[in-house]
């Protein structure tokens, strides 16, 4: 045998020992899969191009396969010769093409024959260590039939060989390392940004609930709770310690957020004492009734209130009292006129209240003498809160009460002027109506004063006003002008010398003042502008006629020509 011939029986030799480790591994007992198949699935896996062993396409084989092939290559390596080791450490490139080209060998066809049966069997003689049951009878033509394709096997030089010094073993190693690697980083990716939306989610929940806790604590604890909770605020506490009073009695929400509004709002100044407030009212409400004051005692809890104007009459105030003060919307209070008319009236009423207050109510006039309503003149105006269980009765006892206050300073000087609380308060009436300034209301006292020493009338057209029903309403100049002096009244002090039984309205403390302590003058005349409000004094009837001339007579002759 020739050297060549040799050298292509060895090749053959190793391609049949392919054959057989690859039938081997086959894990199917009931398949066998031939050479040029598992050489197919090989090639396939290189993506069906001549490629040599690398880290990339060894890691893409089969692993049981390729562990075998390699591990009985390299034993038999060692137990051969060296000729033929150097054979065996040459790298193994096989691969496939599916495509109609035909298929490039690099042995010649002619050394390509199918082993002799004695070259088979001198092979098994040489290696005794491979098993018996391997059989390798499979031929060209029976593959052909299986396959369209021809295997190609493909011997790569010795020096390309060098190149990639790579075992299967190795490539497993650093496939699995990179995809362990990669695997682990996609973790690492997944736990950060998982942590990151928990953290933000975190941040924007807490910010959220931060809101909703600030803005429902600024909120009242309860917008349709209209009862009245009375707390007592004790004496330095600032605003820290009130707003954990105001929260142990329900009234807001936290005293943490009461402390930090009142200060930013630049609320502070709370004053001691007892207050009555409601779960429906809100920060604002609360912490300027705690800058108002409270009381010394405890006071039954206020629903509403009622306001008197300065002048307004009996009558008037009856209506009054039927509307809060407190409501923008004008809401009802619990009282009515007629119970207010009745009780005003009432002669049971007014005698508990004549010995309640004897110093105010003492010169109360009589039924008998024509007044109007005995208590005329004797309600001061001013501002009333009620409560839940306020009566009429109640009402007009706070007003008496407050008219007492402020008469208090005043009964001396009465006593001293030989005056009585009823003529006082009856010159005040008249003065609250007339003038509109302090200083003209103390001239027109004087004027009233002056006449009543001399036995002159006061001829005030304000008590025939009242007389006829008309006081309270608006006015002309020309109704002014044209008042009936003839009326026959006790209030007509145009016929009657001396005043009127009664006062004909409630007077405020300006009038009262002007009353009492009136001016010093020569006047016994003053006119009344009643659509500008200037007074025009005189000392003579000459003068006061000049005065009426100029100031009432000419505007009506104007007024009546220009219609």
């Amino acid at each position: 045998m020739t050297d060549h011939n040799k050298e292509n029986e060895e090749k053959l030799s190793f391609k049949d020992q392919i054959l057989r480790d690859l039938k081997r591994t086959d894990l199917s007992k009931n398949q066998q899969l031939d050479s040029d198949e598992m050489l197919h699935e090989l090639g396939t896996r290189d993506e069906l191009e001549e490629q040599p062993l690398s880290v990339n396409n060894a890691s893409q084989l089969t692993d049981s396969s390729l562990d075998q092939l390699f591990t009985k290559e390299r034993n038999q390596v060692e137990s051969q010769e060296p000729e033929q080791e150097e054979a065996y450490t040459r790298k193994l490139s096989v691969s496939y093409r599916t495509d109609s080209q035909p298929v490039t060998e690099n042995i010649p066809q002619e050394d390509l024959q199918t082993p002799s049966q004695e070259d088979l069997a001198s092979e098994q003689t040489e290696q005794p260590s491979q098993p018996d049951d391997v059989k390798t009878n499979l031929s060209a033509q029976s593959l052909e039939k299986k396959r369209d394709v021809q295997p190609s096997v493909f011997v790569a030089p010795h020096e390309e060989a060098k190149d990639e010094p790579v075992t299967r073993s190795r490539a497993k190693h650093a496939a699995s390392k990179y995809h362990k690697a990669k695997k682990k980083n996609k973790i690492v990716s997944r736990i950060i940004w998982s942590v990151t939306a928990l953290v933000l989610l975190g941040l924007a929940v807490t910010g959220f609930m931060a809101y909703r806790f600030v803005s429902s604590g600024l909120e009242p604890v309860n917008t349709k709770d209209t009862k009245y909770v009375t707390v007592e605020i004790p004496k330095g506490s600032g605003n820290k310690q009130v707003g954990t009073v105001l929260e142990k009695a329900g009234l807001i929400k936290s005293a943490q957020i009461f402390n930090f509004y009142t200060k930013f709002k630049n609320y502070g100044n709370f004053q001691s004492g007892y207050y009555n407030l409601q779960k429906s009212m809100d920060l604002d409400t609360i912490a300027k009734k705690l800058e108002e004051g409270g009381t010394d005692t405890p006071q039954p809890p206020v629903i509403g209130r009622v306001t008197i104007p300065e002048g307004y009459t009996i009558d008037q105030i009856a209506q009054t009292v039927t509307v809060n003060a407190a409501s923008k919307k004008k809401e009802k209070t619990p009282f009515k006129a007629a119970d207010f008319l009745k009780a005003i009236q009432d002669d049971a009423f007014i005698n508990r209240e004549i010995a309640k207050y004897p110093q105010l109510l003492g010169s109360l006039p009589a039924k008998d003498t024509g007044v109007k309503y005995r208590l005329e003149g004797y309600l001061f105006p001013a501002t009333y809160n009620y409560g839940q269980e306020t009566t009429v009765e109640d009402l007009i006892d706070q007003m008496l009460a407050t008219m007492n206050q402020t008469m208090t300073n005043y009964y001396g000087v009465l006593t001293s002027k030989n005056l009585t609380v009823n003529e006082a308060l009856t010159i005040a009436s008249l003065v609250e109506k007339e003038g509109a300034t302090d200083t003209d209301r103390k001239n027109i006292a004087s004027v009233f004063y002056n006449r009543l020493n001399q036995g002159m009338p006061l001829q005030s057209n304000i008590a025939i006003l009242y007389a006829q029903g008309k006081l309270g309403q608006k006015t002309s100049l020309a109704e002014d002008a044209a008042i009936n002096t003839e009326i026959d009244s006790p209030y007509n002090v145009y016929k009657n010398a001396g005043l009127m039984p009664g006062a004909v309205d409630n007077p405020g403390k300006s009038a009262i003042e002007a009353a009492i302590n009136p001016n010093k003058t020569d006047y016994l005349y003053f006119v009344a502008n009643v659509e500008t409000g200037n007074v025009y004094f005189a000392q003579t009837f000459e003068e006061h006629s000049k005065n009426v001339e100029e100031h009432v007579n000419s505007k009506l002759t104007k007024n009546s020509s220009s219609n």
